[in-house]
C-alpha cells in the first residue's frame, strides 16, 4: 500500500491583510504537519484574500503575494486540467478554491468535486476560504478530501473559527486500481497528450504499518435552505462587526416578517458565539469580551445577555402602526435578548407636515380620506425616511448613553424580492449600513421564520409568520387595510418568478410572457399573463434607480438585482417598452385565434380562485404605495 496523508483546509481570511492571512496560513500549515500531512493545499488567493476587486490591479497587491493548482472555476469547466493530469497518471489534484455561498448551491459544488475523481480516479484535496473577507459574500469553507468519488473529510460550512484542518489518509494503490478497472480510461490514456514532470528526490508516500488504516468514507453533511437563512448571514455578520471595529448593531424592528428574520439572524449569531466560547475558541472569546466591553473576569456565557449589549432594536411607530406588530416586537427582542426601544415618531411628522403647510398652504391627505395618489404617497414616504435618520442618530449616540465607547452598525431588512419590484422608499429604513437579508426571497424568510420559531426558540415568530405583510404606512379603516401584495399588484411568489425568469434565464418582457404562458397554462389565459408581465416590467422599470443606493446584503441568491456586482443593468428605462409590449400584445392576439387558448369564462373563474390558493396574484394592480416614487 502507497499511504499517503493529505490535508486541506478552510480559512478565515480578510481582503488586503497581509499580516492575519499569512498568520492563519501558518496556523493551518502548522496544524498539517503536526497531523502527518505530506500535502496541505490552501484557498484560492489565501495570502491577499479573494475580493480584493481592483486592487489586483496594483502593483503592491502582487507583489505582496505569489499560488499554482487547479483553482476554483476548473472544477466546474468541461475540459478541466486534471483530466489531461489523469490520464497522465498524476494521482493527488489540489483546488485552491474562493467559492461564496449561495442557497441551495453547495450540492453542487460537492457532486462536482466527486464526479471529479469518480470518472478518473484519484484524490481531490479541495480547500476554501471562509467568512467575509470584506465584502457582500460570505465564503462558505467545506473544505473537503475525495477518493475514486467518495467524500473521507468535509469540514464545517459555516462557522465563526479563523482556521480549520481536515486530513486524511488516502491508499494511493485503491487510485491505480480504481483506474486499472475501467477500460474506457486505460484506452483514453495511451492516446494522452503528455504533460512535463519535474522529478523531486523525495518521497511522499509512507510505507504500510501495522495499525495504518486509510481513512473511510463519511456521510456528506447538508443544510437544509433554512439552516443557511441562519448561519451563513450570522456568520457574516459576526466578522463584520469584529472587523469594523462597531460596538454593536441597531435594527429597526418593525414586528413584520423581514425585520423579525434580521433579528433573529442576529439572535442566532449570539447563539453560536456563546457556543463556540464553551468549546474553547479563544479568538471567538477574546472578540466577544472586546465588543461586548466586558469587565476584567466577566465572561460572556448567556446568549441573551451577549445581545443585550450589543443589539439594540428600535420600534418605531405612528398613528398608522397596530398593536399587534408593536407587540409583536416587544416579544421578540425579549426572546432574543436585545435592548429594546418604543419610540413613537408621530410628532416628527407633524412637524414635516406642519412646515410644509407653513410654506405651501396646503397639508396632504391620504387617499383612503379623499386625497391623490401624490399626497398618500408623500405621506407614507415621510414616516419611513423618519425612520431612517432617526436610527443612523440612536446608532451614533446610543453607546454615548450607556457610557460604552464606539458606534453601532444600522441594520436593514429589505428581501430581495421587494428590491427586485422596487417596492421601498429610496432612503427609507432600508437603507442602512449592511443588509443579511437583501438576496433572500420572502419565501424562503417566511420558511425561515417557521424554523427560527423552533429551533432557535423565538416562539414569537411563529405569529409573525402568520401575519399577512404590511407596511402600515397608510391608516387602518374599518373597511381598508394596507397589504403589500395589495400595494404592489402582485404576490411574492410571482415576483420569485418574475425574478428568475429575467436573471437566471435571461428574459426580457417577450421570453418572460412566453414562458409564463406554458408554466401558467389552464390557469390565466395570455391576456392576464401579458398583462402580470408588463406591470411587472413597468414597475421594475420605474424604481431600477433604488439599485443604485441599495444598502450592501449578504450575497444569498442568485437573481439578486443589486447593481454593484450581480446584475449589472441600466438605471433609466423607457418605462412604457413600447416595441416589447407592443410585440407580447401581437403574441396575445395570435394565441387568441388558436383554440387550444380559449379559456370558458367558468374555467377563467376557477383557474383564478386556483391562484389566489397558490400564491398566484389576483391582487389590484397600480394602487399607490411607496414603491413609485423617489
Amino acid at each position: 500500500m502507497r499511504l499517503l496523508r493529505v490535508a486541506t483546509c478552510n480559512l478565515n481570511q480578510w481582503a488586503m491583510d497581509f499580516d492575519t492571512n499569512l498568520r492563519n496560513v501558518k496556523e493551518s500549515i502548522a496544524r498539517a504537519k503536526a497531523a502527518g500531512a505530506a500535502i496541505r493545499v490552501g484557498p484560492e488567493l489565501e495570502l491577499t484574500g479573494y475580493g480584493c476587486e481592483d486592487h489586483f490591479l496594483e502593483q503592491d497587491t502582487t507583489a505582496h503575494a505569489s499560488l499554482a493548482a487547479e483553482t476554483c472555476e476548473e472544477l466546474f469547466t468541461a475540459n478541466a486540467p486534471r483530466i489531461d493530469l489523469a490520464l497522465n497518471g498524476v494521482e493527488v489534484f489540489m483546488n485552491a478554491s474562493g467559492s461564496h455561498h449561495q442557497l441551495r448551491k453547495l450540492n453542487l459544488r460537492i457532486d462536482s468535486i466527486r464526479n471529479a475523481t469518480q470518472t478518473c480516479g484519484g484524490v481531490y484535496m479541495y480547500a476554501n476560504q471562509q467568512g467575509c473577507d470584506g465584502g457582500r459574500l460570505y465564503y462558505d469553507g467545506c473544505c473537503c478530501i475525495a477518493v475514486n468519488g467518495d467524500l473521507v473529510a468535509q469540514g464545517s460550512q459555516f462557522s465563526l473559527k479563523d482556521v480549520e484542518v481536515m486530513d486524511a489518509l488516502v491508499d494511493l494503490d485503491a487510485v491505480s486500481s480504481y483506474r486499472a478497472s475501467v477500460s474506457s480510461f486505460r484506452e483514453q490514456a495511451s492516446h494522452r497528450t503528455n504533460v512535463p514532470f519535474v522529478k523531486v528526490p523525495y518521497k511522499l508516500c509512507q510505507s504500510f504499518r501495522n495499525g495504518m488504516v486509510p481513512t473511510s468514507p463519511v456521510q456528506v453533511m447538508y443544510h437544509c435552505p433554512e439552516e443557511e437563512i441562519a448561519f451563513g448571514p450570522s456568520c457574516w455578520l459576526w466578522d463584520y462587526l469584529r472587523r469594523s471595529q462597531a460596538a454593536g448593531f441597531l435594527l429597526p424592528l418593525s414586528g413584520g416578517a423581514d425585520s423579525s428574520s434580521v433579528a433573529a439572524i442576529v439572535g442566532c449569531m449570539c447563539q453560536l458565539v456563546i457556543k463556540d466560547i464553551e468549546k474553547g475558541d479563544e479568538q471567538v472569546k477574546a472578540d466577544a469580551l472586546r465588543i461586548g466591553q466586558y469587565k476584567d473576569g466577566e465572561i460572556p456565557t448567556d446568549s441573551r445577555e451577549l445581545a443585550k449589549r450589543l443589539f439594540y432594536t428600535v420600534y418605531m411607530g405612528t398613528e398608522n402602526s397596530s398593536e399587534d406588530t408593536r407587540s409583536r416586537a416587544k416579544r421578540l427582542a425579549e426572546e432574543i435578548g436585545s435592548f429594546h426601544l418604543n419610540v413613537p415618531i408621530d410628532s416628527v411628522v407633524s412637524v414635516f407636515l406642519s412646515l410644509f403647510e407653513t410654506l405651501t398652504g396646503k397639508r396632504p391627505r391620504y387617499k383612503v380620506d379623499g386625497g391623490s395618489n401624490a399626497e398618500n404617497l408623500g405621506l407614507q414616504n415621510i414616516q419611513a425616511r423618519i425612520r431612517m435618520v432617526l436610527a443612523f442618530m440612536m446608532a451614533s449616540l446610543m453607546p454615548w448613553v450607556h457610557n460604552k465607547s464606539g458606534f453601532y452598525l444600522v441594520l436593514g431588512s429589505s428581501n430581495v424580492d421587494e428590491g427586485l419590484r422596487g417596492y421601498l422608499t429610496k432612503y427609507d429604513c432600508s437603507s442602512a449600513d449592511i443588509n443579511p437579508i437583501g438576496s433572500v426571497s420572502k419565501q424562503d424568510l417566511r420558511a425561515f421564520l417557521r424554523w427560527a420559531a423552533i429551533h432557535l426558540k423565538y416562539s414569537s415568530l411563529a405569529e409573525v409568520e402568520s401575519a399577512p405583510p404590511t407596511a402600515e404606512l397608510e391608516p387602518i379603516r374599518a373597511n381598508y387595510n394596507q397589504l403589500d401584495e395589495v400595494d404592489m399588484g402582485m404576490t411574492y411568489e410571482e415576483l420569485s418568478v418574475y425574478g428568475r425568469l429575467r436573471k437566471i434565464f435571461r428574459c426580457g418582457p417577450v421570453s418572460m410572457f412566453q414562458n409564463l404562458c406554458h408554466s401558467w397554462c389552464g390557469r390565466l389565459s395570455p391576456s392576464e399573463v401579458a398583462d402580470k408581465v408588463k406591470h411587472f416590467f413597468k414597475y421594475y422599470a420605474i424604481n431600477r434607480h433604488k439599485m443604485t443606493v441599495l444598502t450592501p446584503s449578504y450575497h444569498a441568491e442568485s437573481y439578486s438585482p443589486e447593481d454593484n456586482r450581480f446584475d449589472l443593468r441600466q438605471f433609466l428605462y423607457n418605462t412604457r417598452w413600447p416595441y416589447q409590449f407592443r410585440k407580447i400584445n401581437e403574441l396575445v392576439q395570435e394565441m387568441g385565434k388558436d383554440s387550444k387558448w380559449d379559456t370558458p369564462a367558468e374555467e377563467q373563474l376557477a383557474a383564478q380562485t386556483s391562484a389566489q390558493g397558490s400564491g398566484m396574484g389576483v391582487v389590484a394592480a397600480g394602487s399607490a404605495n411607496p414603491s413609485a416614487g423617489f
